[in-house]
């Protein structure tokens, strides 16, 4: 198994990160790298004619909350990203300008007669806080004082625009709790949908909320030293069913997303049986890794260094995924959340890297 950060690395011109999604969403273009080194380009909206009746399709329902805060301690501003709620209550969190504070610190919120009192500050940034309300009075509080935690990459100087409330939102969302939006399901219209049904495609749901360590890179020189983020994840006794039935039947399970992946190999036994799960997950896929729940991913193009690119790595072999990535830079792929997509089919590593 490759250990190397730097294996991971590549060249990406700036000019081919997506600062805007493609209208309509299906319009956007799909790298279908379904048989090693024999790349077709297409687009979204080509997916139909992909797959095949008697397909499982798994996508991500976690809807995104407005989880970037800004918060005042005396004069100081300080900026807030949420990460996760924990059993308690607490909240972790990214912070910015966390020199500045101390644990048991009280901060406040312009405009908002809501507080946080710092429980603890972490390494890195991040830390612990407990907000003076909860349940639907939080809700109320960040629809009033939160904006969405766009990955640092999408430009807004001047912060999220009316267009991005929609445009970082997928068709599946259902339940809110997500800092950051499961972005290969952003390709999704309910045309594509009626039209994937049409073909004999069924689809089922999971629930992930992805976290802000999603946007993060791997710092460390080895993969064996990364720590990875933890995130909440669940998957009804029916959905599982559903997998566990189609698979016996011979169709294909196809992810929508790295974080849909990343749950259902989560809950996989070594026989390939999905069972229903209720809990966090912070599994860490790299090459080595032996997929039992997924036969096929849909997943947008990803930041060098990344452990969502090492993923890729994992599910078609190292050499495969450097070779789609110069394709798609080359062809002028447009990268990242609101970019452009592929279509990858399990190569397990033992006969394919």
């Amino acid at each position: 198994m490759n250990n190397r950060v730097q294996d991971f690395d590549f060249s990406l011109p700036k000019t081919l990160i997506a600062q805007e999604p493609a209208r309509p969403r299906d319009s956007a273009r799909l790298l279908d790298a379904t048989t090693p080194y024999h790349l077709l380009d297409r687009s979204i909206h080509h997916l139909p004619h992909l797959l095949r009746s008697g397909d499982l399709l798994i996508a991500n329902d976690t809807a995104v909350i407005r989880a970037q805060l800004y918060a005042q301690k005396g004069k100081a501003h300080i900026g807030i990203t949420l990460d996760q709620i924990r059993p308690n209550g607490t909240w972790h969190v990214l912070i910015r300008n966390a020199r500045r504070l101390k644990v048991g610190d009280i901060l406040t919120f312009p405009n908002t007669t809501v507080t946080a009192c710092i429980q603890a500050l972490e390494d890195g940034g991040s830390g612990i806080l407990m907000f003076s309300v909860e349940g639907s009075r939080f809700d109320e509080f960040l629809h009033q004082a939160g904006t969405l935690a766009l990955p640092p990459y999408i430009h807004r100087p001047y912060g999220p625009t009316p267009c991005d409330t929609h445009d970082y939102a997928t068709i599946f969302e259902h339940t809110r709790g997500a800092v950051a939006a499961p972005t290969a399901g952003l390709h999704f219209t309910h045309r594509l949908l009626d039209e994937l049904v049409s073909k004999g495609v069924q689809r089922q749901t999971i629930t992930l909320h992805v976290g802000a360590g999603t946007f993060l890179p791997i710092r460390e020189e080895k993969l064996s030293h990364h720590h990875m983020h933890s995130e909440r994840g669940v998957i009804t006794p029916e959905t599982a069913h559903a997998i566990n039935t189609t698979r016996q039947a011979g169709g294909r399970i196809i992810a929508v997303g790295t974080t849909t992946l990343r749950l259902l190999e989560s809950a996989v036994d070594t026989s390939g049986i999905i069972h229903p799960f209720d809990g966090e997950t912070a599994i860490f896929i790299r090459p080595g890794y032996q997929f039992r729940a997924v036969d096929m991913l849909i997943t947008n193009f990803h930041l060098p260094r990344s452990t969502l690119f090492v993923l890729v790595s994992a599910f078609v072999g190292l050499n495969q995924a450097r070779y789609i990535y110069t394709h798609a830079i080359t062809k002028g792929y447009r990268f990242y959340s609101y970019g452009d997509a592929c279509l990858l089919r399990y190569i397990p590593q033992t006969h394919y890297r």
